[in-house]
């Protein structure tokens, strides 16, 4: 499943999601080089005049000196379509505007043919919700000994590097900036935060290398950044400190970041994962983490340039023994009192949950605690610790879940990060794609990295809504007979799939059962003695982590209200957060009218069964596997995978179950299986 392939699958832009467009006379107008792309994609179609074309795409400025008036301003970051009978207008601000403007067309015109719903007249304006809407890639140039080419990548080896070095064919990296410029996405990082000491030159010895992936972003409005270490002055410089209020080491990130500059004008910043995991930080020097990210901003405010600056921050080699020390107040305790001290040029990224986007957490306090700063939220479309890209997971309901949700009582997290008066933030995700044919392995894992990037545009949209436009843009090829089949078929296997998955692993948000070697699969108790904090203390008596103020760790009380009174107590605590906050006996009775005991027996029980519907789902398109609509490869993937996630998920409610049979004595009055 890992091997590269020359020809991969074209995901959701195949050629016939264009082929209406191509039918028509179209007209491009302006400079740039995302116009260019534009006119590259319908290079195929006939040119006409801009007063007799009926597709027009247009800069605002060229649109108004080719006679192109009473239109409405073009808005910052988003698009104008206008819609008649016989034409229709894009027009952006700039020549990313208008590309994305574009993309947006093709995806319309590709879900109204799904939906049988024509597109109205008229005028329409498209804004982004968040300024930032970025892709971070855990990319090494090296193989890790034992994180591999991609760290918690599930698709293969990298895009952007092989054996040591870049990539001398960049047409995957050109292929992939295509698709998630179609999404929205205007930045990504192209290397692992988790930066070695190879990784580490591509700030000085590879920037030329970098220039040339630059290039291919460049073409699709994407913005390029680095991955840097904190110990880059050491590393590279040959300094004797990497102190951030040391005059040299200033100086050093100057004079580099200007060199950057010089070779990439649009170069987007840097990502800076420091004192965390063992990765150098300020905290070696007695100085605050704003010491150190508004130093390296210093560098980068004459060009423009952003730190974006990890909050994920904690002690790592934790006594388990010690059951006051509780990683997840960490990312708080760390940022809150430092709120208002960072640089303007600087963005706090946060992870959406305060330990390690496990599969269900409650949002992170921090997100309500820095109202001076600029924050993002960061997610992971990669499957870290929801199956591997093994296990059907669509992933996008529960990121609407985390954007919708009003940290305050008031604003929802999406408002949050985008913030307001010029001090605005915006989304992050770690991607989930490499060199595998079908690009993130499972190929319905392509509809998270679709839905990301549309979500980081509009963080309302319906995640539903979101699945319907990935199927119509990615089997456009299918006929009108088919296409509805395909719909109905998926939406069985994704809708709930998220919830599926919950639903047989970790219960009520104990989180962290997984192996400890892989993140996958069962083990149950593999980080039950460990130094990493992520404990759930299952006993004979009950299990979870309490978190309270009156008689925990104090967790609770770093929320506003009033989710601090909802999370105090385990009367008012939602139940799939239960054991995230609370110690609780096996016969606790939850808001469901089950005990955690038997809600732990059945849930299992139920999700697995579940399955039946998901292979039935797939097989229902049996006959049209070897057509323009599904290929032979796409469906020997699936079924490979759908088999294994059946065999992970039955290892999954039996060792679960076993588990807290064992654990608790109770036996299960239904009678399931317990070994």
């Amino acid at each position: 499943m890992s091997s590269p392939d020359l020809t991969p699958h074209p995901a959701w832009l195949p050629d016939a999601a264009f082929a209406a467009l191509l039918t028509r006379t179209v007209a491009v107008l302006g400079e740039g080089p995302c116009l260019d792309t534009v006119r590259a994609e319908l290079a195929g179609a006939p040119s006409e005049s801009v007063a007799d074309a009926q597709l027009v795409v247009a800069r605002a400025d060229a649109a108004a000196i080719a006679g192109l008036n009473d239109l409405p301003d073009a808005p910052i970051d988003g698009h104008v379509t206008v819609r008649t009978a016989d034409r229709v207008l894009i027009i952006g601000r700039t020549d990313a505007d208008a590309l994305r403007g574009f993309y947006a067309l093709v995806r319309d015109e590709a879900t109204a043919r799904l939906t049988g719903e024509p597109l109205p007249h008229g005028t329409r304006i498209s804004v982004a919700a968040e300024p930032l809407r970025m892709l971070d890639h855990w990319d090494n140039i090296d193989v890790h000994p034992w994180m591999g080419q991609v760290e918690r990548g599930y698709a293969g080896g990298s895009i952007f590097y092989d054996a040591g070095n870049i990539r001398s064919d960049l047409g995957r990296v050109r292929a992939y900036a295509r698709l998630i410029a179609n999404c929205g996405i205007n930045a990504v990082a192209i290397n692992n935060v988790n930066v070695h000491a190879r990784e580490a030159r591509l700030l000085t010895d590879d920037l030329h290398e970098v220039v040339r992936i630059a290039e291919m972003f460049r073409a699709y409005g994407i913005r390029t950044f680095l991955s840097v270490s904190f110990g880059s002055p050491m590393m590279l410089g040959g300094l004797s400190t990497n102190d951030p209020l040391e005059g040299t080491v200033a100086d050093w990130w100057s004079a580099t970041t200007a060199d950057v500059y010089a070779a990439i004008s649009d170069f987007g910043g840097f990502l800076v994962k420091a004192d965390s995991e063992g990765q150098p930080g300020p905290f070696a020097y007695g100085r605050t983490h704003a010491d150190g990210a508004n130093m390296i901003a210093q560098a980068l405010r004459p060009h423009g340039g952003t730190v974006l600056w990890r909050a994920f921050v904690y002690n790592h080699s934790q006594d388990w023994q010690d059951r006051s020390t509780d990683r997840a107040r960490a990312a708080h305790d760390h940022f809150a009192p430092l709120d208002g001290s960072f640089a303007e040029n600087v963005i706090l990224q946060i992870k959406h949950g305060p330990l390690d986007f496990q599969v269900r957490e409650p949002l992170s306090p921090v997100l309500a605690a820095m109202p001076n700063t600029r924050l993002a939220l960061e997610l992971q479309v990669t499957q870290e610790y929801t199956g591997h890209q093994k296990h059907v997971c669509y992933l996008a309901p529960a990121w609407s879940e985390y954007l919708r949700f009003r940290m305050d009582g008031e604003r929802s997290v999406a408002d949050i990060v985008a913030g307001s008066d010029g001090a605005r933030g915006g989304i992050t995700a770690v991607s989930n794609i490499g060199a595998d044919m079908f690009w993130t392995g499972h190929p319905l894992a392509q509809a998270n990295l679709y839905a990301f990037g549309r979500l980081s545009w509009d963080p309302m949209a319906e995640p539903i809504a979101l699945l319907d436009e990935w199927i119509a843009l990615t089997f456009a090829a299918a006929s009108e007979a088919q296409l509805p089949r395909i719909r109905s078929a998926l939406h069985a296997m994704m809708d709930e799939s998220w919830l599926r998955y919950e639903a047989y692993t970790a219960p009520l948000g104990v989180g962290f059962m997984v192996s400890a070697q892989n993140h996958y699969g069962p083990g149950i108790d593999d980080y039950e003695y460990s130094k990493w904090g992520t404990y759930h203390f299952a006993d004979r008596d009950g299990v979870g982590v309490d978190r309270s103020v009156a008689t925990g760790t104090g967790y609770a009380g770093q929320y506003p209200s009033p989710w601090r009174e909802i999370y105090e107590s385990a009367q008012t605590c939602p139940d799939e957060l239960l054991l995230f906050f609370h110690h609780v006996p096996y016969e606790h009775a939850l808001h469901s009218g089950k005990t955690v005991i038997q809600h732990i027996y059945d849930s299992r029980q139920e999700a697995v069964q579940q399955l039946d519907a998901v292979d039935e789902a797939w097989d229902s398109l049996a006959d049209l596997i070897g057509t323009t609509a599904l290929t032979s490869k796409y469906d020997e993937r699936m079924r490979e995978l759908l088999a294994e996630q059946r065999r992970n998920a039955v290892e999954w409610r039996d060792q679960v179950r076993t588990y807290f049979f064992r654990k608790s004595g109770v036996p299960d009055p239904a009678g399931h299986v317990i070994y």
